[in-house]
């Protein structure tokens, strides 16, 4: 019998007043029982629009009818035909814009838990399946990937499947990208990001860290004495951006990508790091995506006594999920909308003491179709705080540009691609945030399918 519930079931997780002073996964997932529960609420449509909103296309009705079975092992191989990372996708998809945004349930009502769901296949397996993937026979073909995040880690997979020798070159010590540098424990445990990437080596992709493309070996060199036929750049956007106003220079000045790197690769919450972050008593973020959330729910954890949102328009503008701008209520964290900062001022130290901001209300649409912030007349004020994050986006590094000639960029740095995820060099294809600017970690994955795909029928033609 369907489950004809109004609501999806809720996600366990822990006490905000717990979760809030530790790096513990904030969700606990769905037991068996309520996975099957809520797979039940799936009215398996005749014609899913679920599918239509999930950027790699898993056979999403038909993993649910597996879960809704009790075969769970079952559910995963269907999700797994599509995604090289369900047990990453499962937490940190935007699903509600995307593919529970389109189920027909939530015309009226809840949609389908379909994150909450693919996360439970992806855990279920990962805890009952010891087995490695089998390698697939090897056709011949050598191709590169510059960088490990999740869309140099799909198309590597995905060619890897093919049968083709992939070598991936991350210029961290650690593989992952985004994934380990910018996504915090609490939301995205690294183990997990670690057994993805360790089924990828099973498949036979070889990964080579502390390799800066650009650095020590240039795409150029790559293709002609390396041997690689086709070269996939997934570098992403790790250039912060800053808003121009005095004070940005004070010590106490952080950009999100810095503090998140620190906190996530570089472990600076637990008490023997070897790089720490500074306790702070008031801390600023500067933002309102998702970037920002995870930067000042970083901050309460590592011991701050305050912790803002700062952000020039309201609170229903907010960019980030609205699941995590529920959870940083949750734990504490302070929304001061419609302000924005003009000035930081720092003490006789040099370091940060205050942000001098205005109040905002917001007039006619801009080009976005959001709301455009004005400022208030006469609306200054003081926020004290000891440490600002300023989380207003990133743009692609601009190192592969400057050391690959004859590869056409934007004037912010994006590469510019075809429909196929083709470059202007042959052979080359790029994707993800290298070619959008920061974006969201299943869009990153779609560009590294499509890519896959390319290199596919490229090299095929090729032979």
């Amino acid at each position: 019998m369907p489950n004809m519930s109004p609501k999806k079931n809720p996600m366990p997780s822990q006490d905000p007043n717990v979760r809030n002073k530790n790096f513990l996964e904030v969700a606990t997932g769905y037991t068996e029982e309520i996975a099957i529960d809520e797979a039940k609420r799936c009215l398996n449509c005749k014609n899913p629009k679920c599918m239509e909103g999930c950027p790699v296309h898993i056979r999403i009705p038909e993993f649910i009818s597996k879960i809704a079975e009790g075969k769970f092992e079952e559910a995963y191989q269907i999700i797994s035909c599509s995604s090289s990372l369900p047990a990453v996708c499962g937490r940190v998809c935007p699903q509600e814009s995307q593919c529970e945004g389109k189920c027909i349930r939530g015309i009226r009502q809840e949609s389908v838990g379909i994150g909450r769901l693919e996360r439970f296949a992806a855990d279920y397996h990962n805890a009952h399946c010891k087995e490695k993937p089998a390698r697939p026979n090897s056709n011949g073909h050598k191709v590169a990937i510059i960088g490990s995040g999740p869309s140099g880690l799909t198309c590597a997979g995905d060619l890897a499947k093919l049968g083709y020798d992939v070598t991936i070159y991350e210029a961290f010590h650690l593989a992952g990208g985004v994934l380990v540098y910018g996504i915090p424990e609490f939301r995205l445990p690294k183990a997990i990001v670690q057994k993805e990437i360790d089924n990828l080596i099973a498949l036979g992709v070889k990964i080579e860290t502390n390799m800066v493309i650009g650095k020590v070996l240039t795409i150029d060199e790559l293709m002609k004495e390396y041997g690689f036929e086709a070269v996939f750049v997934g570098s992403g956007a790790g250039l912060p951006k800053f808003m121009g106003i005095p004070g940005e220079s004070l010590k106490g000045v952080f950009s999100a990508n810095e503090i998140l790197t620190r906190v996530n690769l570089m472990k600076a919450y637990k008490e023997d790091s070897t790089t720490p972050v500074k306790k702070n008593k008031a801390v600023a973020v500067v933002g309102g995506g998702n970037v920002a959330m995870d930067a000042a729910r970083c901050a309460l954890r590592l011991g701050a006594e305050k912790v803002y949102i700062v952000y020039r328009r309201g609170i229903e503008e907010l960019p980030a999920r609205k699941e995590e701008i529920e959870h940083a209520m949750e734990e504490g964290i302070i929304f001061k909308v419609l302000s924005n900062p003009i000035e930081l001022i720092g003490d006789d130290t040099g370091t940060v003491c205050a942000m001098k901001c205005v109040e905002m209300e917001l007039g006619e649409p801009d080009a976005s179709g959001r709301r455009r912030p004005q400022v208030k007349p006469n609306s200054e004020f003081l926020l004290d705080v000891d440490c600002v994050i300023m989380s207003l986006g990133t743009n692609p590094n601009p190192l592969i540009k400057s050391t690959t000639p004859g590869l056409d960029t934007h004037s912010w740095g994006g590469i510019i691609v075809e429909d196929d995820a083709s470059t202007s060099l042959q052979g080359v294809y790029a994707g993800g945030d290298a070619v959008t600017g920061a974006a969201t970690v299943i869009l990153a994955m779609g560009a590294g399918k499509t890519a896959a795909a390319s290199i596919h029928e490229y090299l095929s033609n090729k032979q």
